[in-house]
């Protein structure tokens, strides 16, 4: 009988230890924003910058370094801000309608306003894929995320 009690006190402890992991992780995985600005649909990253105006008269641009985006090979981010300070930024990649992996580069600050890194994005067996990739900009009191849509593998 103890030995029953003692090994259901230690499943309960990793339970517990899973709850309190997933908790203390989740803000990395599920970021959360204070500000979120959709961008224009309309807009093609493939083929230009796209810009969002934030409520507060801010602005954030994102540009993808290749116009046409490649798969499994570097491709640059540039993302401009201006209209107030922001801290920290960084990108988050996902895919639309499958699961891709973590993939949110931080980006460097490279001059005022103006940030850049770069990333690669997998490969879909499938060829086309639709993603999202999120900007979040981290100020002084506040975290913004401006989501921008976009296709790769031959229908842009």
């Amino acid at each position: 009988m103890n030995k029953k009690i003692l090994m259901d006190v230690i499943g309960m402890e990793l339970i517990a230890l899973v709850v309190v992991a997933g908790y203390k992780l989740s803000p990395m995985l599920l970021p959360k924003a204070d500000v979120t600005v959709f961008s224009d649909p309309a807009c093609n990253l493939q083929k230009a910058t796209c810009p969002v105006t934030l409520p507060s008269g801010g602005r954030i641009e994102l540009s993808l370094g290749a116009r046409a985006i490649p798969l499994v090979k570097p491709f640059g981010i540039e993302v401009t801000t201006s209209g107030f300070a922001a801290e920290r930024v960084e990108v988050d990649f996902v895919g639309v309608d499958m699961n891709m992996g973590y993939n949110r580069p931080e980006l460097a600050l490279r001059g005022e306003g103006r940030f850049a890194g770069e990333t690669t994005l997998p490969v879909c067996i499938s060829g086309h894929m639709d993603w999202q990739a999120t900007v979040l900009v981290e100020t002084g009191n506040q975290r913004i995320a401006v989501p921008y849509r976009f296709a790769t593998g031959g229908q842009e």
